[in-house]
């Protein structure tokens, strides 16, 4: 009987604090005491100190909200020269890789987790987890929300607002909620 009650306590014990990440809570303590649009270059390198993978030349000029359990820090890649506006919001219980030169617009939200559906008594039944993949030139516009397990194709855009639920083929303007495509672009 002991033993199960230790083990009920280690594993609520692991629920409770599965997201606590220290490292990442002092850096990113240190970067939101810089102001929105200054030191967006010195973001991604407190962020590189707490072991993210960031490109050079990649600017982040606000909060950049990071969540998940584990070690976070191993499923964010983010390119080269990529810009990233204010309080995007990046759910990391899987990978999220990002490409050089992709630009995200303000609230940017992308989501690699969702549930099952379950019965009418608890509709949001099991996690599910997927990859989201952003290729090289994307730009994403402000609000959009990009779903799991989606490609967003190089060159493309999302416009503001959207709900991405389907990959996204490469040079392909899409919008809408959800994101249908709109037209094809120069590429």
């Amino acid at each position: 009987m002991e033993e199960r009650i230790h083990q009920k306590v280690l594993r609520v014990l692991s629920e409770e604090l599965g997201a606590a990440q220290p490292r990442l809570w002092l850096t990113g303590w240190l970067i939101h005491l810089l102001p929105r649009y200054t030191a967006s270059r010195v973001r991604p390198i407190l962020l590189r100190l707490a072991g993210f993978r960031i490109g050079y030349g990649t600017v982040i000029v606000g909060p950049l909200r990071l969540h998940g359990f584990g070690a976070i820090h191993n499923r964010l890649q983010i390119g080269s020269h990529c810009f990233i506006n204010t309080d995007c919001f990046f759910d990391l219980n899987d990978h999220i890789t990002i490409a050089d030169h992709v630009s995200f617009g303000h609230e940017v939200m992308i989501l690699t987790t969702s549930h099952q559906i379950s019965s009418a008594a608890h509709r949001a039944g099991s996690l599910t987890r997927a990859p989201v993949v952003i290729e090289s030139g994307a730009w994403i516009g402000a609000r959009a929300l990009i779903l799991p397990g989606v490609r967003i194709g190089a060159g493309s855009i999302v416009a503001a607002g959207s709900v991405v639920n389907r990959s996204v083929p490469p040079n392909t303007l899409v919008g809408g909620v959800p994101a249908k495509p709109i037209r094809q672009l120069d590429g």
